[in-house]
């Protein structure tokens, strides 16, 4: 298994070995909406509890700093990108600094697992220092560097998540953020990492086209409710040469960079906005549907988290598409706007207590890997 990584500037604040302990999960995603946190109570295993969460939008300004970083490695673009990334999330952070750790993911500009690593921004040792708090991250190099996609992390997660609502067989979790990802769990098997209990990988594009097209053409963050997307007509020929790209013939795990799919747009560049919103949503229901047909077995039902739970054009195309019901995570009493922050809560604490966080199931890494840094901060009480 990875090694991980302890940081420690000064004597330190030691994280507990055993028993519940409570942290603050840190995510920013690639539709570039804001950074939210969430606290989870969590042994590493089980789910005790939820806690409180909060959500701090990027402003337009903040997205196109952003944004002009995607795909880049090093420079100046990419330092100014971890600048707004850091100052987002201390200022948010500074209100959660009553637990006992904090899991920070840090903004992803670039991920090509296969040919450079891995990127996501931001210092966390810089925030252990700040906060005075104990920060998990770099969640992903140790997976790339053993072979690994490094993405999805979520899975272990969702199985916890699939326990913890007491799934009586197969569910899948399909996030819809800025790319897809899906997770077929399960839950009969004990631990995430064995055998036959996780199957994970990106679907192909989700928000991120769609949002882009709104941002270019209309000047709109996405497409609220659908309302572009519904009044338009599929082109079915764009969806066609979609679903001829190679990575749909790939098998599994796998994983998307963002801009991945940046061709899309040129698929629906002469088309009007409304029947490009289709189109692109149509896009993304289809790349589900060409995933599901991996699952080890069908799914008793569909769990969507993300932002596109909430476009209703969407959600009534993978419907239509799926031979499951296909529901918001919230029919199960989970939050979809925070499972991803709950997951890098819980994945903190598996990583400051030395358990794996991806396995071949879920990444293709070769073994099983518990990969990150914990950064410890000075104990100012003594120092």
């Amino acid at each position: 298994m990875g090694t991980t990584r302890i940081e420690r500037s000064g004597k330190g604040r030691a994280i507990a070995k055993t028993g519940v302990v409570t942290a603050a999960g840190a995510m920013s995603g690639t539709s570039l909406d804001g950074v939210d946190v969430a606290v989870l109570q969590t042994d590493g295993h089980s789910i005790a509890g939820f806690g409180r969460s909060d959500y701090r939008s990027y402003t337009a300004q903040d997205r196109k700093v952003i944004a002009d970083a995607f795909g880049q490695w090093s420079g100046d673009a990419v330092e100014a990108a971890a600048q707004i990334v850091e100052a987002a999330h201390l200022e948010i952070l500074s209100d959660f600094t009553d637990v006992d750790l904090i899991g920070f993911h840090g903004q992803t500009l670039a991920h090509a697992p296969r040919l450079q690593g891995t990127l996501q921004v931001g210092n966390g040792a810089m925030l252990a220092d700040q906060l005075g708090v104990p920060v998990v991250w770099d969640f992903r190099s140790a997976d790339v560097e053993m072979g690994g996609e490094g993405a999805p992390l979520a899975p272990f997660f969702h199985h916890a998540c699939a326990r913890y609502i007491k799934a009586d067989g197969p569910v899948v979790f399909l996030n819809l953020g800025g790319v897809g990802n899906l997770t077929w769990v399960d839950p009969a098997i004990e631990e995430p990492h064995q055998s036959g209990a996780l199957l994970a990988f990106d679907t192909g594009p989700a928000n991120a086209p769609l949002n882009d097209l709104m941002q270019e053409r209309l000047g709109l963050a996405y497409d609220k409710d659908g309302a572009v997307a519904r009044g338009g007509t599929v082109e079915m020929g764009a969806l066609e040469l979609f679903l001829a790209e190679p990575y749909f013939a790939r098998m599994p795990p796998k994983s998307l960079d963002r801009n991945d799919f940046d061709e899309m747009v040129a698929l629906v560049r002469e088309l009007s906005d409304a029947d490009a919103a289709a189109t692109l949503t149509a896009m993304c229901a289809a790349g589900v549907a060409e995933a599901m047909q991996h699952c080890p077995s069908p799914p008793s039902r569909v769990l969507v988290t993300g932002g596109g739970r909430r476009n209703p054009v969407l959600m009534q195309m993978l419907e239509v598409s799926l031979d499951c019901p296909v529901v918001p995570v919230e029919e199960v009493g989970l939050d979809g706007d925070m499972l991803e922050a709950q997951a890098f809560a819980y994945l903190a604490v598996r990583v400051a207590r030395g358990l794996p966080t991806s396995c071949s199931g879920t990444t293709g890494v070769r073994a099983v890997v518990g990969g990150g840094t914990v950064s410890v901060p000075v104990d100012l009480d003594q120092t």
